[in-house]
């Protein structure tokens, strides 16, 4: 539950991290309520608050004037009604442990991070309940490209908590005239499918950038989608979401988009640039890189074939190729494409 009176008055809200996904965000939230958006680089936190850009990670757009910003975690979370999570899935439980003490009862988390934590397979929901028992925990997510939705493009998303009324309520802090926020009720699915589709989208890449053409970037986006909705379903996800934008939705965008960084990951190794190389020269985390073998792990949990992840994870872990990756998926016969097994 929420405490009494927290969304019915302009509830406080801090955004923790402060790379392009989250500053966008905090800054749409802030035309609603009072925001501060916590990072630990103090440069980044004085040029928000002064100069409201964040040009190391949101290059070319202006902030909401009255977001502010700080390198203090309990400055940011102490006053916090809603808590909104925008780290990545590696530095999940650790900032989140370390803010715990400074959280009031009952204060929603919503998560923006599209990952499952190497080692245990939780997803960050299930960090947030076991780290903060009792506190309502939930995902927003879809097809959204950070830069687009700061210069105002059209959009969407989906926000999913336990209780659909209180999705609800959290969605008007999103919404904006141009960016419409549609309310679920399943975590599970929204989350893998914000997990996987980052796995999906360096195959797309990988075959990119080796110079495969449209029909065959159709074939792999579709494809992908199969298996992200078998897994999806296996783990206790609804098949309609993954057929929506949390599932379809960012799957497209993040297989399709000059922005996606996972896209551009699979990109570079099919250029032949060895995957350490590539991260190195990246600014923020590609996601798909560390949840290929998580994926792997999951799906060898719950018996569900994934052909397509099982290739980008040998190309990122296990040293094959993007060449030998798309012969091994063409050398598999095809069969019903519905409810047949396999690629």
């Amino acid at each position: 539950m929420t405490a009494p009176g927290a969304l019915r008055r302009q509830p406080k809200v801090a955004v923790i991290g402060s790379g392009s996904w989250g500053s966008a965000v905090a800054s749409i939230v802030a035309r609603h309520s009072p925001t501060v958006a916590w990072g630990r680089d103090a440069a980044v936190a004085e040029e928000i608050n002064t100069r409201h850009t964040n040009e190391e990670y949101l290059p070319g757009f202006e902030l909401t004037p009255g977001l502010r910003a700080t390198t203090d975690l309990q400055e940011a979370v102490e006053p916090a009604d809603i808590l909104i999570m925008a780290v990545p899935s590696h530095g999940f439980r650790g900032v989140l442990d370390e803010l715990a003490p400074y959280l009031r009862p009952w204060a929603p988390v919503v998560s923006l991070v599209k990952g499952l934590e190497q080692g245990t397979h939780k997803r960050m929901t299930e960090i947030v309940d076991e780290l903060l028992p009792g506190h309502p925990a939930g995902i927003l997510a879809g097809p959204n490209i950070a830069r687009e939705v700061a210069a105002g493009y059209a959009a969407a998303a989906v926000i999913a908590m336990p209780d659909p009324h209180l999705a609800a309520q959290l969605g008007e802090l999103f919404r904006t005239k141009y960016f419409r926020i549609y309310s679920s009720s399943d975590v599970v699915g929204v989350e893998i499918a914000g997990s996987l589709k980052n796995v999906f989208a360096i195959a797309v890449g990988m075959g990119d950038g080796v110079g495969s053409g449209d029909n065959t970037r159709a074939m792999v986006i579709t494809r992908s989608l199969r298996e992200l909705t078998k897994l999806g379903t296996a783990v206790g996800g609804e098949p309609e979401t993954f057929a929506g934008l949390a599932g379809m939705g960012d799957l497209v965008v993040t297989c399709t988009s000059r922005f996606s960084r996972n896209r551009h990951v699979g990109e570079q190794i099919g250029k032949g640039i060895p995957v350490p190389e590539i991260l190195a020269g990246m600014k923020q985390v590609a996601e798909g890189v560390k949840t290929a073998s998580v994926v792997m792990e999951v799906a060898a949990e719950y018996g569900v074939d994934m052909p397509i992840a099982r290739e980008v994870d040998a190309v990122v872990n296990h040293g094959s190729t993007p060449e030998e990756a798309y012969r091994g998926l063409l050398n598999e016969a095809p069969g019903h494409e519905v409810h047949g097994e396999g690629w």
